[in-house]
């Protein structure tokens, strides 16, 4: 059977990290026992943002963890040159906490344009840092930019991220244009009696400026595990409300593992001259786990093979070890044969994960 039938699982995963590898084939990729291959990396490069989102983190911050917990950047292009080049990962995205912050990322960018075959690369960031630091990143072989924005309201910027940053943001996505780090996508989070009366105004200044608007169910990653259900804005609504300006259209193109479910604006076209989209990422809604093509690194060395996981394989234990490339493939493999078949949330006993959004890295 594949996972393709199961559609989201009864139970999250064990406490204890992944060891049994019956019945799994000889395959250097990194497949599950349900069919999947994971092609797609997140690595998260730090836990530390200079945003404080009050659906991500308390208004004082999180504990930080301690330096030496993180992995160098040495440490990382190491992990990533053995999951492109022993693993077959394609694609890499480089996420936080912040990822700006992080002062190696032109190095680390680098060194990943450098390996073959060449992975695609793009950076999930608030924008901050963009208008310091995009022509670099351009310069060291990034291809594009994701930019996290959930409102277009200067006084509700501040509400939502505790800072008042808003004209920073705009000025890095900007930069980014400027430097061709295209498409750019604009991901968006809608919480109710908040910002959740802005989906028409994103999209229409999204399509004015050439961006992809994504729109993204909040999800249980708070840090302070507040997330309810019934508090969230579907996709459903999501749709109901920008179909109140727009006509929307199913996207015709295969999907395969893309969590957006894309939209064709009609009367719209992109930079390029194609139709513009819109993209809507339900995950607990409308859950895409069978068709899932990610691994995840956290910024201390970690595998998790779902954001949800309630697990971990360590790989900077095996790294900082003495491990071969090879042992930390083979350690990667068994982590991935592991993974379940979905993320749990519709289950009576799902449990959030212990570390928050910021930590995993999205």
């Amino acid at each position: 059977m594949s996972v393709l039938d199961l559609g989201v699982p009864a139970v999250p995963g064990a406490a204890t990290p992944t060891t049994d590898t019956t019945g799994r084939p000889d395959d250097a990729r990194l497949v599950d026992s349900w069919g999947r291959v994971a092609t797609d990396l997140r690595v998260s490069l730090t836990d530390r943002c200079n945003l404080r989102c009050t659906y991500c983190m308390p208004a004082e911050g999180l504990e930080w963890m301690p330096t030496e917990q993180a992995l160098t950047d040495d440490e990382v292009v190491r992990l990533v040159r053995v999951a492109v080049e022993r693993l077959g990962v394609q694609e890499i995205r480089f996420t936080g906490g912040e990822p700006l912050l992080r002062k190696g990322l032109e190095d680390i960018v680098g060194a990943t344009a450098a390996l073959d075959p060449r992975p695609e690369m793009s950076v999930t960031t608030n924008g901050l840092g963009l208008t310091r630091r995009a022509a670099g990143l351009a310069a060291a072989g990034l291809d594009r930019v994701n930019v996290s924005l959930d409102t277009l309201r200067r006084e509700r910027f501040a509400e939502i991220t505790r800072r008042d940053r808003l004209d920073d943001v705009l000025a890095g996505l900007r930069a980014a244009r400027e430097h061709g780090l295209d498409p750019i996508k604009v991901n968006t989070v809608l919480m109710p009696g908040l910002n959740d009366d802005e989906a028409p105004d994103l999209l229409a200044w999204a399509l004015d400026e050439g961006y992809e608007l994504r729109i993204i169910e909040q999800m249980p990653l708070d840090a302070g595990h507040s997330w309810q259900r019934d508090r969230m804005i579907t996709a459903e609504q999501v749709l109901a409300s920008l179909r109140t300006r727009f006509t929307l259209t199913e996207d015709p193109a295969e999907r395969g593992g893309a969590p957006a479910e894309r939209f064709l604006v009609d009367g719209w076209t992109g930079p390029d001259g194609s139709p513009a989209k819109v993209g809507v990422i339900a995950s607990v809604t409308r859950p895409f786990c069978g068709t899932c093509d990610r691994t995840r690194l956290t910024a201390d060395g970690q595998v998790r093979t779902c954001l949800f996981s309630q697990t971990e394989n360590d790989l900077r234990g095996i790294l900082r070890g003495g491990g071969t490339d090879e042992e930390i493939a083979a350690a990667w493999r068994v982590a991935m044969w592991g993974k379940k078949p979905g993320h749990g949330i519709d289950d009576p006993g799902f449990l959030q994960p212990d570390r928050p959004m910021s930590a995993i890295g999205g």
